[in-house]
């Protein structure tokens, strides 16, 4: 199966590096062969393939957005998706006077965002809850659990396709529902943020999903 990165830094980079590892093709997405974290990903992982945006999205089964929210509008515009799954993994997020806060005002969800602007394609939310520190290695072995990945979208196609590559990584999938539910979802992200990056706490922590 094909993947394509459109973002690849921290986040981007480390999922495609374990997916192409599980046997994923993995092409990068960017209309900058040039850019420093094209160059940066190639240096640690030459097996990638690399084109511009739209042909990413032509020549992939599934499409991951790791871009930095800010540049979604500009990424996005004009790209047709086909109606293919969009795997979105930003969260809006900015300093505000009480600290980080939601990039948004949490007044609607930075991936209803990514759907309007991104109309042909089916977004799903994940691979957002965590720091990319659990993407390198998703597995806690004094636990007997997976950590649970939490996600939602409005196309149970979508879902499906998503859960299995998360699966596939290490963790345990869980749909929350519609896309409505991205919002709380960014909310988690914000509290593992500050817990992590302004409170110090250990970044290899991750949400256990438990039902009696």
């Amino acid at each position: 199966m094909k993947i394509a990165f459109i973002g690849i830094g921290n986040v981007g980079f480390t999922l495609a590096n374990n997916l192409q590892k599980l046997g994923y093709e993995i092409i990068i997405g960017n209309n900058n062969n040039n850019s420093k974290s094209v160059q940066k990903a190639l240096e640690h992982n030459p097996n990638f393939k690399v084109t511009d945006i739209q042909s990413s999205v032509y020549l992939s089964d599934i499409i991951f957005l790791a871009t930095p929210y800010a540049a979604n509008e500009s990424v996005l515009k004009n790209v047709d998706f086909y109606g293919k799954t969009l795997i979105d993994c930003t969260n809006p997020i900015k300093m505000g006077k009480k600290g980080i806060e939601h990039g948004l005002n949490s007044e609607k969800s930075g991936s209803e965002v990514v759907q309007e602007l991104a109309k042909s394609a089916k977004i799903v939310k994940a691979f957002s809850i965590y720091g990319y520190e659990n993407f390198i290695d998703s597995s806690f072995p004094k636990f007997n659990i997976k950590p649970v990945m939490l996600i939602c979208g409005n196309f149970d196609e979508a879902k499906a396709q998503a859960s299995k590559m998360i699966a596939d990584l290490g963790f345990f999938p869980k749909d929350t529902g519609d896309l409505s539910q991205a919002l709380h979802l960014e909310h988690m992200t914000l509290l593992w943020v500050k817990m992590v990056r302004v409170h110090g706490h250990h970044p290899n922590f991750v949400w256990a999903y438990l039902e009696r």
